[in-house]
């Protein structure tokens, strides 16, 4: 299912989610004009989990050089689908997420989001030198609190059925927990085949970052409860 729009206008200009998005898509441009400097660009500031749990490799690198990929790994993407898709869905859910909490807030609430998200990947695939990069663990978190905030909130989806495709309206818990199952079982079947390694979808930072976002949003709104 891919979200098109939702029924849920921000009561506020997004201002923090716009100059997410815009870091993100200069960040990308950047990687776009490394050329051959890019693979050195992506094991720098991209998320190598064997960097952190093997201390035979961890002896190599200084303290700032360990925590920086927890955050900058979150701005980088590997393609223009992987960025375009990542972008879309946080300029669908997180306006009203920043709307809710503050701008300030919101962008403390997405790092932390995208930090949870990292650290469950490192947890979960420890062993992999492959840089982990992405938005999504972070979207994942904003996902999270919007399925909390506004469950019942129209979303105007793309469908497939069979060879065709169909538009249809769900409420957010639906296409939200729809999104998290898959996320669940595609995980759970990753560590048991090991196939995550060869997809390269990070499904337990998609997972971390939505679990995360649900409790991180009690912590910054206080006691959050569902709105229309």
């Amino acid at each position: 299912m891919i979200p098109i729009r939702d029924a849920n206008p921000s009561r506020t200009v997004p201002v923090v989610n716009y100059l997410i998005i815009l870091s993100c898509t200069l960040v990308f441009l950047h990687e776009v004009m490394l050329g051959r400097q890019l693979e050195a660009f992506l094991f720098q500031y991209g998320l190598v989990p064997a960097r952190i749990t093997r201390p035979g490799v961890a002896q190599h690198f200084g303290l700032s050089e360990l925590i920086l990929p927890f955050f900058s790994s979150m701005f980088i993407h590997g393609g223009w689908l992987h960025l375009i898709g990542n972008m879309w869905v946080l300029h669908i859910f997180g306006d009203n997420i920043e709307s809710e909490i503050g701008h300030v807030r919101y962008l403390f609430f997405y790092l932390l989001c995208g930090f949870i998200a990292a650290s469950i990947q490192v947890i979960t695939n420890a062993g992999s030198s492959i840089p982990t990069v992405g938005a999504s663990g972070a979207i994942g978190g904003i996902m999270g609190a919007y399925f909390v905030l506004f469950p019942k909130a129209r979303i105007l989806t793309l469908v497939p059925l069979f060879f065709f495709f169909t538009l249809i309206e769900v409420p957010a818990y639906v296409f939200l927990g729809f999104w998290f199952v898959l996320q669940f079982f595609s995980g759970t079947s990753s560590l048991l085949s090991r196939a995550e390694q060869y997809t390269g979808i990070a499904w337990w930072a998609h997972i971390g970052g939505f679990v995360g976002g649900i409790v991180l949003l009690f912590v910054f709104r206080g006691g959050a409860g569902s709105r229309r």
